[in-house]
């Protein structure tokens, strides 16, 4: 998932305090997942077992379709196809426009790990500790490569290489195109966050508190900075600078290049939120319930909404639009006033 939106044009750091309630769409359950939008529809999943697609300029429901288990991973949509685990332990393919399932594959334990798609495959990770290559079109397994513990982050393919992070403590490089290892990078705490990869570097946190650089190619580490707790939190990365949340309540901005600290934000509360990255803006929410704005150069605070509850869902911005969910059983959309 691109967690920086080079498109993003409307929204930037002169009018995102014009920022407003746009809609919101109740559920009543906790709303875990993160959106993805894509040709004027925000689909996103909820701890009642469904995902949703909404109209993104009313939030009105298109469709919705129901699983055996909360749906806390975020979906990936390509080629007019959703892609999304569930609790169930399986992965959907979805029509976009209708909801209707296309395949399903079952794992042997919950999904919690978004698809990423990618020359016609879907990689993903269950919590029975395998990473999987599906045929997009069939479902059907291309290789499985097993890891030593639950695989909850979510893939990055970038170069026919597969990144991945597992709660064994490890960041795992695979071919993939065949599943083999290519190396693998040990951590001191589990890895529930999701690499970013640029410009020949793997950025990635880890429970062990710190947040970790590696050459794309060997696994070498190039450097690692370390924050107050956890780090659940998935990098992004824009214009030479590495964001990401913390347990220790901040969002970090540090220099790509050598992980020097140009910046921290304290939040009220713990950050396992990823944050978005779009015309100069960082957004991301914090278990304080609120969802921020900052400045991506200074860290300065442009713009907070406080929703009811927990947000750890990862904003998405598009066309002018804040799109985020949170443990209120709220999707929320932001706009300008």
């Amino acid at each position: 998932m691109w967690r920086w939106n080079r498109c993003e044009k409307v929204l930037g750091v002169k009018d995102v305090g014009n920022l407003g309630l746009k809609w919101s769409f109740a559920r009543g359950y906790l709303v875990d997942s993160s959106p993805a939008v894509a040709n004027g529809v925000v689909y996103i999943g909820s701890t009642d077992g469904n995902l949703f697609a909404l109209k993104a300029s009313t939030g009105a429901q298109l469709w919705s379709y129901t699983t055996r288990g909360e749906v806390n991973s975020a979906p990936a949509v390509a080629n007019g196809v959703v892609y999304v685990g569930s609790d169930d332990n399986n992965l959907y393919a979805l029509r976009a426009d209708t909801g209707n399932l296309l395949w399903s594959y079952a794992t042997g334990n919950y999904v919690y790990s978004s698809p990423a798609v990618a020359d016609g495959v879907v990689y993903v990770g269950s919590n029975d500790g395998n990473v999987y290559a599906l045929n997009a079109h069939t479902g059907a397994l291309l290789w499985s490569y097993t890891t030593g513990n639950a695989a909850q982050s979510s893939p990055a393919v970038a170069n026919g290489v597969v990144y991945v992070g597992s709660n064994d403590g490890n960041v795992y490089a695979l071919n993939a195109g065949t599943g083999a290892l290519l190396w693998s990078y040990t951590t001191g705490g589990g890895v529930f966050s999701s690499p970013a990869v640029t410009n020949g570097v793997v950025y990635v946190g880890s429970v062990d508190s710190n947040v970790y650089a590696l050459n794309a190619k060997t696994g070498a580490k190039l450097w690692s900075y370390t924050t107050g707790n956890f780090v659940y939190s998935s990098p992004a990365v824009a214009n030479g600078v590495v964001y990401v949340g913390s347990v220790d309540s901040n969002v970090y901005a540090l220099n790509a290049t050598t992980g020097a600290l140009l910046w921290s934000y304290t939040a009220g509360s713990q950050v396992k939120s990823s944050p978005a990255v779009a015309n100069g803006v960082v957004y991301v929410g914090s278990e304080d319930s609120n969802v921020y704005a900052l400045k991506a150069s200074t860290g300065a605070l442009l713009w907070t909404y406080a929703t009811g509850y927990y947000v750890n869902s990862s904003p998405a911005v598009a066309n002018g639009v804040v799109y985020v969910g949170s443990y209120d059983g709220n999707v929320y959309a932001f706009g300008l006033k």
